[in-house]
């Protein structure tokens, strides 16, 4: 069989790699996608499901990163409207960590590095009467209250994956790059599949395996490192009423975040661990449960002890290794490499990033390659709403879903616009939805997942492509396999 051609090969299909798919697409590249487990299913789907400015990185003066971060959630905020959402986040102050001046320049310039209109600003805020006083320990009387945004950082990048698809990007998930190698004008590639391909380019965004794809599958010798840096979080039942999160300081200078969680849930990480190893093997270990509860507790009412948790997950972030001894302090910037011979055959690999600055990320990306794809067009992905998101008001698209299903238990029709958003009449269909699993997941969803979304386990459906994992009992999640297993 002939190999088959493409512009861009794109190896890795996290957040950064289905982001550069989609504005690569959506600028006339052929674009083909290897991913060799699930979409999203390493760091990307580890994340503290935030999109934010990133506070803490002002005392390190990362303002670069944090102004194009701030801008980026207004962004996500009108082309992923049914996956973002505002959130007020409550800082209890503790003078002897950081004193109330200290706190005040650093929201003032949260407020004011980059332009804003959807978000409210900061102010000093009561921590002993409602609504912030409610599960903390009544000695906090102070604090301060600024606005970032929570993210289904899963169905972030699967949207990013429709959108490129949806402009004839080839996804191949479930499809490892076994090894690629310079001709005189493309790079010749082997997949797993059995695939032969011919790419003018290689994008490397395989994040904590970008420098061994890099040296061993592109045979490219590079001198940079990656630090690979491991970030776990923890779920508990739900700490406290009210939909606002907690930025807690923690006495390592480190912050650690307290954020509502499917309803009925409290979201607490992240910690910074330096790890080696199968970034794939990554676990919360029993160490960094005992942090995050440890930290929590500090500002908690009542204590948190590590038996409370009811779902731990761990993420490794692939950090450009800028020598800093302290893992919390190596930059979260990301660093674009770009390799060529010739003035042909380029490779570019992303080393950092963080979820909130994929789509600028991908932007540069696109800046980076013009010079071999002389007829690319001009940025366009700053207004185009991905799919799910195409509706003027959130509010009106959900009362207009809840309008047509009238016939459909709330948990199912809530569940798919959740998920879905202007899609869910797409996934509901007729509203013949077949078996309920529990937590609004159906038979029909379950089978919309595997055609439509690239799931093929029962993990990607139950941890990713939803969250009803953490709502369904042993019993149910075996009926989601069984099904899965059909």
């Amino acid at each position: 069989m002939p190999a088959a051609h493409c512009d861009l090969l794109i190896i890795g299909g996290g957040i950064n790699g289905a982001g550069i798919a989609r504005d690569a697409a959506g600028r006339g590249l052929s674009v083909v996608l290897v991913e060799k487990s699930d979409l999203g299913a390493a760091t990307s789907s580890a994340s503290s499901k935030l999109i934010h400015g990133g506070l803490r990185y002002l005392e390190l003066y990362e303002f670069r990163l944090v102004a194009e971060a701030l801008a980026e959630r207004e962004i996500l905020l009108g082309i992923a409207a049914h996956l973002t959402s505002p959130m007020r986040f409550v800082m209890p102050h503790v003078p002897e960590l950081r004193p109330r001046w200290m706190i005040r320049v650093g929201l003032f310039l949260y407020d004011h590095l980059a332009r804003r209109s959807l978000l409210p600003g900061s102010q000093a805020v009561r921590l002993d009467t409602p609504p912030y006083s409610d599960g903390l320990r009544p000695q906090l009387r102070h604090g301060f209250l600024y606005s970032d945004c929570a993210v289904d950082d899963s169905r972030l990048v699967v949207a990013n994956a429709l959108d490129a698809r949806a402009r004839g990007a080839r996804l191949l998930v479930r499809t490892e790059l076994l090894r690629a190698r310079r001709a005189t004008d493309r790079w010749q590639a082997e997949l797993s599949n059995g695939d032969s391909l011919h790419a003018r380019a290689v994008v490397n965004a395989a994040g904590p395996w970008v420098k061994q794809i890099l040296n061993e599958r592109l045979d490219q010798p590079s001198a940079d490192e990656v630090r690979l840096v491991q970030g776990s979080h923890i779920v508990v039942p739900r700490r406290y009423r009210g939909e606002h999160a907690f930025i807690l300081q923690n006495d390592d200078r480190r912050v650690v975040f307290m954020i509502p969680f499917e309803e009925r849930f409290t979201l607490i990480g992240t910690t910074d661990v330096p790890v080696q190893g199968d970034p794939a093997a990554a676990c919360a270990s029993e160490e960094e449960v005992a942090y995050l509860c440890r930290a929590a507790s500090r500002y908690l009412a009542q204590a948190l002890q590590p038996s409370d948790v009811v779902w731990r997950y761990a993420g490794v972030r692939p950090l450009h290794d800028d020598g800093s001894r302290n893992p919390s302090a190596v930059t979260r910037d990301y660093t674009l490499r770009l390799d060529e011979v010739g003035g042909q055959t380029p490779v570019l690999s992303v080393f950092g990033g963080k979820l909130t600055t994929y789509r600028r990320l991908a932007e540069h990306v696109m800046e980076r390659l013009r010079p071999y794809f002389p007829q690319l067009k001009g940025p366009w992905t700053e207004r185009a709403p991905l799919p799910g998101s195409d509706f003027t008001s959130r509010e009106d698209a959900r009362r207009e879903i809840f309008s047509r299903y009238r016939a459909l238990p709330v948990a199912v029709v809530e569940g798919a616009f959740k998920r879905h958003g202007a899609l869910a009449a797409e996934v509901l269909g007729d509203g013949i939805t077949g078996e309920h699993y529990g937590a609004g997941l159906t038979e029909r969803e379950l089978r919309y997942f595997v055609e439509r979304e690239w799931a093929g386990s029962a993990d990607d459906v139950l941890w990713r492509r939803s969250k009803a994992g953490l709502h369904l009992d042993a019993r149910q999640q075996a009926r989601v396999a069984e099904a899965m297993g059909r």
